[in-house]
């Protein structure tokens, strides 16, 4: 296991202006929370953090949420100047916020740019006005269209926006019509996700009561295909199973975690990983800020097994079109071959066209069968190992 100091930083701003239907992030609506106090409770993480691992430099930055930019241009120039004062935020660093359609007005904008923020992702999900309100969102398309405006006029070029697929009365057509549209705004990264039902949403309940009307599951694997094939046409090459980006334009942060490498976790509810322990902060907004006055505001933490860690890299890695490195597991895992240690699990799945061998024999990867199969892929590691 990689045993150096994080250099990627993940940052939780638990706040939205409305709960998605289909949301089950740590997430609390905005209205009477204790912002600033929730700031002050973040820096003191950030000290207790940094005394307790120091980092040496740190190559990725990424607000989450949330809706980070709920925060007010004061609120969010305090915030990321705490980060730079703990943090030693390399020059060529990538530093990014998630935002929402009609949240980013021009001086905020001008505060993330002070800040030294320099990509937002954008939380899209369709260009439909009915779709959206129907999933719960607040925004609609003029919204979007207009606040890519801002943030190209604000200097911003590493842009990014999410799109889901599989929604409640999503067809085809109206899938086509938002591809088409998030393809015009000509954008560097596009990220796509599948509608999950999740416990504790409206939607959740909705389902129970079979009042949900989903596409049907081969209906939905069409639209993801379609997706894949539309946006690779438009020159993004898919360099994770749900993600496409124009070339060195992929998400730095997010390869940290399909590297299995390690990562700073700050704010209520937020995961890190450093030096073979996982940990998870207290959730709540209150019990998060009595914590951090005192302590780091922890709800647990677990030693990382090599088996486990093992097992994580080939989960992980493998959503990466560019799948794992034989160099890579030799390097975190004492000299280890992938074959050997996991030479069982990898037979069967090459045996039914699900993963390969990468052309230049360096790794494993998946196949183009593998990609819309990659859940059965990815399970195929879990629990295989022992200690």
């Amino acid at each position: 296991m990689l045993m150096h100091p994080p250099r990627a930083l993940y940052i939780h701003i638990p706040f939205c202006k409305h709960r998605c239907h289909y949301c089950d992030f740590n997430t609390y609506v905005l209205a009477g929370q204790p912002v600033d106090a929730y700031l002050d409770a973040l820096e003191r993480e950030m000290e207790l953090t940094v005394l307790a691992l120091p980092p040496e430099r740190i190559d990725t930055v990424f607000v989450g949420g949330g809706t980070p930019t709920v925060l007010t241009p004061e609120q969010m120039a305090r915030f990321l100047g705490a980060v730079r004062r703990w943090f030693p935020v390399a020059p060529d660093a990538e530093f990014t916020v998630e935002a929402n359609p009609g949240t980013t007005e021009p001086e905020l904008l001008a505060a993330m740019r002070e800040g030294g923020v320099n990509r937002i992702s954008f939380g899209v999900q369709a260009f439909d006005d009915a779709l959206l309100q129907r999933i719960g969102r607040i925004h609609d398309t003029n919204d979007v269209y207009r606040s890519i405006e801002l943030a190209r006029e604000a200097g911003f070029n590493n842009l990014s926006i999410d799109l889901m697929f599989g929604l409640p009365g999503q067809t085809m057509e109206l899938l086509a019509d938002s591809v088409r549209r998030a393809v015009e705004l000509d954008l560097p990264h596009y990220s796509l996700y599948g509608l999950k039902i999740e416990e504790n949403t409206l939607f959740h309940v909705l389902y129970e009561r079979n009042e949900l009307p989903l596409p049907a599951e081969e209906e939905e694997l069409q639209m993801y295909l379609f997706i894949m094939e539309r946006l690779e046409a438009a020159g993004r090459r898919q360099y994770e199973i749900s993600n496409f980006a124009l070339p060195g334009f992929e998400s730095r942060h997010n390869m940290t975690y399909w590297r299995n490498e390690p990562y700073y976790g700050i704010g209520a509810g937020a995961h890190g990983y450093a030096r073979g322990v996982r940990h998870v902060n207290l959730k709540g907004v209150t019990p998060y800020i009595e914590a951090a006055s005192g302590r780091l505001p922890r709800l647990s933490e677990e030693t990382v097994t090599e088996s486990e860690a093992m097992e994580d890299f080939m989960m992980v890695g493998l959503r990466m079109r560019d799948g794992v490195l034989d160099a890579e597991f030799a390097a975190q895992f004492g000299g280890r071959s992938i074959d050997d240690v996991f030479g069982g699990v990898i037979g069967p799945l090459r045996e039914a066209g699900l993963i390969e061998r990468r052309p230049d024999g360096a790794g494993w990867r998946l196949t183009e069968r593998g990609i819309p199969l990659g859940n059965e892929v990815f399970g195929a590691f879990v629990g295989v190992l022992e200690d």
